[in-house]
């Protein structure tokens, strides 16, 4: 066997025998009992008890045979005798067993018992120590009472001399403050009544400023009128006298009873200025780029005719109103007094290769319209462009605000009737171009959901453009 195993096993019987036999802790003299007597006279009773009713062994022989049978039989022949022994030798082992085991929890209490003295001896030396303390503590207590006392009244007398201190100086901060608040008031005053004076006299000057402006304005107001007087009486002598017809053409036209206002007035406030027209029509230039005889039906004070002659497009306009012919005669357009519909059976069929027709479909009677279709389409050549754009039946703001201020309209047409109408004729690749958004002139139907207000509040105006096939 190794030494390492030896001493492993050495220091297992060791441990052993210590849990049998506990020793008490440090410090505590305890002295426990020793039990290795009687653990020895135990196992000494015990080999006794193991050997009852054996046989003790001799050398072979016959003889030895023979009495060693003998002895067997006599000790089976006996048992009944010794059983009650044997029997009373195995209780009192056991009972030495248990008295034992009863010794060694003894012993094991009294260790526990011991270490747990052990700590109750340290804890009692740091509960002297802390008494110790403490009683240093009240010996030392009437003195340090005396001196805090002291120092308390000190410093009690300190802080109500500094409080005086401190409130006879608030008060002259006090007294200083409010002397220098007259004084700032004071002056303020003084410069507010100087401010005032000479404020006074700038709000004057500035109304006065405003009184001359106003007068110049006046005065420029009467200047315009006097122009536009003149102007008329301009236009009346260059207009010339318009053909007689029986067809009613859109808008007052010379045939018409005279409207009982001024209509380009009318036009000039609520459709607009003429720069603002050109804005919007300028997107139809790629559409006429190329076209070498462009008609313009109701061509008004002749904003389209005027982007044409910019682009070196040749055009021409109609108008049923002698003064916006004059107007656009005065611009050097080329522009005549004329009915649409015997001015368009008039023109030789495929001679136009570009129509444009802004805001006049909505005046004409409905059951007219094919009919101007019809003309527009036959006078059309091959690949013919044809523009033309009205208010937007599909926006109900239309109806509420631009549509009936124009007293001349008839009714709204819906772009799927007028590109039927095309259909019919013979225009095709048309396109639908959705013009002047309503949330732009009406905020508030931003609050709308987009997909109600993309049905009811889209456009304010659309435009068809098709070509002649």
């Amino acid at each position: 066997m190794e030494n390492a195993e030896l001493i492993e096993i050495l220091r297992e019987v060791r441990e052993r025998v210590r849990a049998h036999n506990p020793q008490t802790a440090a410090g505590v003299d305890i002295a426990l009992p020793d039990l290795m007597p009687l653990m020895h006279a135990r196992d000494a009773a015990m080999g006794k008890v193991a050997a009852i009713g054996t046989v003790n062994p001799r050398s072979g022989g016959l003889v030895n045979g023979v009495v060693q049978a003998w002895k067997r039989l006599l000790a089976r022949v006996l048992d009944w005798h010794v059983r009650e022994q044997v029997e009373f030798n195995r209780n009192v082992v056991a009972y030495s067993d248990a008295v034992l085991e009863a010794l060694r929890e003894s012993n094991r209490a009294l260790s526990a018992m011991g270490g747990r003295l052990a700590q109750m001896d340290g804890r009692l030396a740091e509960q002297e120590k802390i008494g110790d303390e403490m009683k240093d503590m009240r010996d030392h207590w009437a003195g340090w009472r005396i001196e805090w006392e002291h120092k308390l009244q000190e410093n009690e007398v300190q802080f109500l001399r500094s409080v005086a201190d401190l409130q006879g100086a608030f008060q002259h901060q006090v007294t200083l403050i409010e002397a220098t608040h007259r004084d700032l008031i004071r002056g303020q005053n003084t410069e507010f009544h100087a401010a005032l004076e000479r404020h006074g006299f700038e709000i004057q000057k500035r109304l006065w400023a405003v009184v001359d402006k106003m007068r110049a304005e006046l005065e420029r107001m009467i200047h315009d009128e006097l122009r536009i007087i003149r102007q008329r009486a301009r236009i009346s002598a260059v207009a010339s006298p318009a053909p007689p017809s029986a067809e009613a053409g859109p808008g007052p036209g010379p045939t018409d009873p005279p409207l009982a206002f001024d209509y380009s007035k009318f036009a000039e406030r609520f459709r607009g200025t003429e720069e603002y027209v050109k804005a919007g029509q300028r997107l139809y230039l790629p559409d006429f780029e190329g076209c070498r005889n462009v008609l313009d039906i109701g061509c008004g004070r002749g904003e389209f005719l005027e982007m044409m002659r910019d682009a070196s497009v040749p055009a021409r306009g109609i108008d049923v109103g002698a003064e916006s012919v004059a107007v656009c005669r005065l611009k050097g357009l080329d522009a005549e007094i004329a009915d649409v519909f015997p001015y368009l059976a008039s023109i030789e069929e495929g001679t136009l290769d570009g129509i444009f027709c802004s805001q006049v479909v909505e005046h004409l009677p409905p059951e007219r319209l094919p009919e101007m279709i019809r003309l527009c389409a036959e006078r059309l050549a091959r690949g013919g462009v044809i523009v033309i754009e009205t208010p937007n039946p599909e926006c109900l703001a239309i109806f509420a605000t631009h549509f009936y201020l124009d007293p001349t309209h008839t009714r709204p047409v819906p772009h799927p009737l007028l590109m039927f109408y095309l259909e019919e004729y013979g225009v095709g690749l048309m396109q639908l171009r959705r013009l002047s958004p309503a949330v732009e002139t009406m905020p508030s139907l931003g609050s709308l959901p987009d997909d109600f207000r993309g049905a009811f509040f889209d456009a304010l105006d659309y435009a068809v453009i098709g070509r002649k096939l």
